[in-house]
């Protein structure tokens, strides 16, 4: 006897699960059954169990009956006339849905050449096998999946266009690539989502060979003429927001040029981008510090006296002003309402992004690198035909990744150029990589892709032959203008006194535990104390007690407020934080007694 199990519960027990399977099946084929049901048998449990709840991720497998699938060429024909629809299929039981327990007790073949009568379902296509980004790889089964896998995921990250309004809408950071290429080596997946409509890269020259050490661990090396003429150019958005908000009292905010009189009254130079309503002028060429938006907000804490005074209460400034590190133009200023009817005003700001040292550019093959050295052309590597590459890759990147389909792509990509064709070059079901070399020698080159290539400084030329090709590169959003940070002194933190943390606050670089330890193995004494000073303090301490003493400097007096007048008290160097751990340890009734030593 089998259990029986619907959605994780008990049912009812059956005699002969295999026929019970298949019955059901049967009838789900049949369109008698909901097509959601799954129904899955464990032999060593000796189980069967049911599932139709929500959430199950289920994909779609053509039925295969003595090892001839039921999908035939009549539906495909019927398909593509648009007589009938894939949902027709799978009423008439030729394609199923299986969701990952269902599949445990299917034998599935890769395609029709590999149909045996064991085989119960057939792949709609091998490319259903990995996702939409994963797709879009060119030759990924010549990759291992790792790389496939890194590749999808730079793709996510790549720069391009992602919606035809971008101008009207306020998105947090946006980038936008100015000119970008559809692919030359191509996969089913472009055409069937659309990609090609909006790409997100370039097709860029490439030559693999090292650049005097500059692109060493995954750097890549960029021509300055393809900089020059475009390559790779982004704009980047953000915007700024400025609520007028209501207090308690009928008291609001004001959008506005602040008057000299307000608290915390920058200065007329912070101001001068504002027109007469506090709102900045589009097209103003803004740097860190300067106001976009002018605001004032009444004071903090109204007391119960300031009801009474006759005179007119100090509003305190509350601008919004660009952040440390931001700079860029004011793309289009928009005033609006927010949902609670307050006034809202949002300002676009823009700043283009040349590539620069820094900028990370990848392939679709997970081989991500960053610009490690901007060339101009005349000290670039050219070819005996005079191409220059746009781009320099490190060949110690293949070998320990294996990314086969990088190379591939290479030489379809200078293929499809030179022969002004797309390469198809769909996973499992690509244009095989012979054809290509047989075009590429009919077409003058060598068959292995690689060409004589000639020092851009010295004109002599290389012993060795250079693999180059074209390959499709795409600049992702993490540029090093968002990125860069450094400080000397700067703002900290009002409860500890240290330094403020984060790239936005000016914040300060941690030191840790083991740079702490090469600064005392290199015998930097002076720059490790400066470092470990950052929240220094002197105190007074009694010497009686081990108390914090009191040291009142208008009176010029010292005193324990424990002990009083008639004590000792030293002043000792301390961290902050180490004098708001005893203040801390005092607040739980501890008394955390200071002994002091001579320091001499």
């Amino acid at each position: 006897m089998s259990e029986v199990y619907l959605n994780g519960k008990f049912v009812g027990k059956i005699e002969n699960p295999f026929e019970f399977v298949d019955k059901v099946k049967e009838e789900r084929r049949k369109g008698i059954l909901n097509s959601n049901i799954n129904i899955y048998y464990n032999k060593r449990m000796n189980d069967v169990i049911i599932n139709d709840d929500k959430g199950r991720l289920r994909r779609p497998l053509i039925v295969v009956k003595n090892g001839k699938p039921l999908l035939t060429e009549e539906h495909i024909k019927k398909l593509q006339k648009n007589e009938i629809s894939f949902s027709n299929l799978v009423k008439q039981g030729v394609i199923e849905y299986l969701d990952a327990l269902e599949e445990e007790n299917t034998f599935v073949a890769f395609s029709k050449e590999y149909l045996t009568p064991e085989h119960t379902h057939m792949e709609l296509t091998p490319l259903v096998m990995v996702g939409l980004c994963t797709s879009l790889v060119p030759y990924a089964n010549f990759s291992p999946g790792a790389r496939v896998s890194i590749g999808s995921k730079n793709q996510k990250q790549a720069l391009g266009m992602y919606a035809v309004n971008f101008p009207i809408r306020m998105d947090m950071d946006v980038n936008i690539l100015q000119t970008p290429q559809i692919p030359i080596v191509q996969s089913v997946m472009h055409e069937v989502s659309g990609y090609n409509k909006h790409p997100s890269g370039q097709n860029l020259v490439v030559a693999v060979m090292s650049y005097k050490g500059y692109n060493v661990d995954d750097a890549v090396v960029i021509n300055k003429a393809s900089i020059d003429r475009g390559m790779a150019r982004s704009t980047y958005y953000r915007p700024a927001i400025a609520e007028e908000l209501r207090y308690s009292g009928g008291l609001t905010d004001e959008i506005s040029v602040p008057d000299k009189d307000v608290k915390g009254y920058k200065s007329e130079n912070d101001y001068r981008f504002l027109e007469k309503d506090g709102i900045i002028t589009p097209e103003s060429n803004v740097a860190e510090g300067d106001v976009i938006i002018g605001k004032t907000s009444p004071p903090r804490f109204l007391s119960s006296m300031d009801q009474y005074n006759l005179a007119p209460s100090s509003r305190r400034e509350s601008s919004m002003a660009l952040k440390h590190g931001e700079q860029g133009i004011i793309d289009f200023v928009m005033i609006t309402e927010s949902s609670e009817g307050n006034r809202l005003v949002e300002v676009k700001i823009r700043d283009q992004r040349i590539p620069e040292i820094g900028d990370k550019f990848t392939s679709r093959h997970g081989q991500k690198g960053i610009v490690g050295l901007i060339v101009d052309q005349a000290d670039m590597p050219f070819t005996a035909s005079g191409i220059t590459p746009d781009l320099i890759f490190s060949p110690h990147g293949i070998p320990s990744r294996m990314t086969i389909s990088h190379l591939i792509e290479l030489i379809g990509g200078k293929a499809g150029a030179l022969s002004s064709r797309y390469i198809d070059g769909t996973i499992f079901d690509s244009e095989p990589e012979e054809n290509i070399r047989k075009e590429l020698t009919s077409l003058g080159f060598r068959e292995n892709g690689t060409e004589t290539m000639y020092n851009g400084i010295t004109g002599e030329q290389f012993q060795v032959k250079i693999f180059v090709g074209n390959i499709y590169y795409m600049k992702l959003k993490h540029m090093v203008a968002n990125k860069i940070h450094s400080r000397a002194r700067g703002p900290i933190q009002l409860l500890t006194r240290q330094p403020t943390e984060g790239r936005a606050k000016e914040g300060g670089l941690r030191l840790g535990e083991m740079e702490k330890d090469t600064f005392i193995a290199h015998g930097a004494s002076l720059l490790l104390k400066e470092r470990f000073d950052a929240d220094k303090t002197i105190v007074p301490v009694c010497e009686s007690c081990g108390m914090v003493a009191v040291h009142d400097k208008f009176k010029n007096r010292l005193f324990c407020p424990v002990c009083g007048d008639n004590v000792e008290i030293n002043f000792i160097e301390v961290s902050y934080a180490f004098k708001l751990l005893l203040d801390e340890l005092k607040s739980l009734t501890v008394h955390p007694k200071l002994m002091l030593k001579n320091k001499y």
